[in-house]
């Protein structure tokens, strides 16, 4: 087992975290707030932008090819590699997707 430090950059917060685990197992183990709700890749409430370093995430659903290396999903995400990243930066697909149901639901109200 090697262990890897994640921080979450512009939070000032640093956590040790095993090939073995999650990032978001570790978070919630050692008391440090991150967001989530399903637990299992599918709703990418816990993406985080991956500054530096590598995670493995074969499981991460929802993600292009693209942001899969860009981005994690802390549920699914175990670290390869010390990282830095970055909480609350969604992916361009997770973006466009509520700026055009935000647009949508205005759109309907108008009828």
């Amino acid at each position: 087992m090697t262990e890897y430090t994640v921080e979450f950059v512009g939070a000032g917060e640093t956590i040790t975290v095993s090939d073995k685990e999650t990032i978001l197992s570790a978070c919630i183990e050692q008391g440090i707030a991150q967001e989530y709700s399903c637990r299992v890749g599918m709703c990418l409430a816990c993406s985080a932008e991956i500054i530096e370093g590598d995670v493995a995430q074969p499981a991460a659903r929802g993600f292009t090819e693209e942001e899969r290396e860009n981005y994690a999903l802390t549920c699914m995400a175990r670290p390869q590699s010390d990282l830095k990243l970055e909480r609350g930066v969604y992916p361009p697909s997770i973006e466009n997707d509520a700026t055009s149901g935000t647009a949508d639901t205005a759109s309907a109200a108008d009828d």
